[in-house]
């Protein structure tokens, strides 16, 4: 079956430029995807990721020539591609605004080329094409209402969900990561006293203050945010 996808819309192409402004390494072009089909055999060294918010997307980026991301990598174990190429993925979903970006995986299933909601871009270098790029942007539908939503949410009232804090983040190089024991400081952009981010499966949901309960760290909910605040 032929991977490919047509069409450029604006939006997939402003996240496709972003994307290969910030890749390491040779400078590359990002062109709509041309006729030939991409190879399943170059799925596997790929890398995917999805993009939650009120505009999702699922991502994903092939690179013929690893050779400069292994040497950003330090050409060590510790560094995953997926780290390597995660600055890049952040920049491209930035375009989009107000969500989370997932993990960079490791590989890229074959669905998202096949998709018909996803646009693929050829990347394209001094030697040819070096690469693929595809993204798939997703509008959420809007809630149907419901009369009696109580009565309906007792089905899932006992899903278990995944909720996570966040008290900073810090941008290191990946030689500074390299260089990183055991008693090394990693200074975070929040000061103390600082609001904690709460996230629901990835999505940012409140801001809250680290507390402790019994010997325990917790957080107390100081900001519930709405659903397009949310990032």
């Amino acid at each position: 079956m032929s991977l490919t996808a047509t069409g450029r819309a604006t939006d997939e192409a402003a996240v496709a430029d972003a994307l290969v402004a910030n890749l390491p390494g040779a400078p590359l072009l990002a062109q709509p995807h041309g006729s030939d089909p991409v190879p399943m055999q170059v799925l596997e060294s790929g890398v995917s990721a999805t993009y939650v918010g009120p505009r999702s997307a699922d991502l994903a980026v092939i690179l013929l020539d690893r050779t400069e991301l292994i040497a950003a990598g330090g050409g060590g174990d510790r560094v995953r591609l997926g780290d390597v190429l995660r600055p890049a993925l952040e920049a491209a979903t930035d375009v989009i605004g107000g969500g989370q970006l997932g993990d960079a995986a490791d590989g890229v299933p074959a669905s998202l080329f096949q998709s018909a909601d996803a646009v693929v871009f050829d990347l394209i270098g001094e030697e040819g094409v070096a690469g693929w790029f595809a993204v798939a942007l997703r509008t959420p539908a809007p809630p149907r209402g419901f009369r009696d939503v109580s009565s309906r949410l007792g089905r899932i009232s006992t899903v278990q969900m995944t909720l996570s804090v966040e008290i900073g983040r810090a941008v290191v190089s990946v030689q500074e990561l390299l260089d990183a024991q055991p008693g090394t400081v990693i200074e975070l952009d929040r000061a103390v006293g600082s609001e904690a981010d709460v996230f629901l499966n990835g999505r940012m949901i409140a801001h809250g203050e680290i507390v402790v309960v019994d010997r325990r760290f917790a957080v107390r909910v100081t900001e519930v945010l709405d659903t397009a605040d949310g990032g």
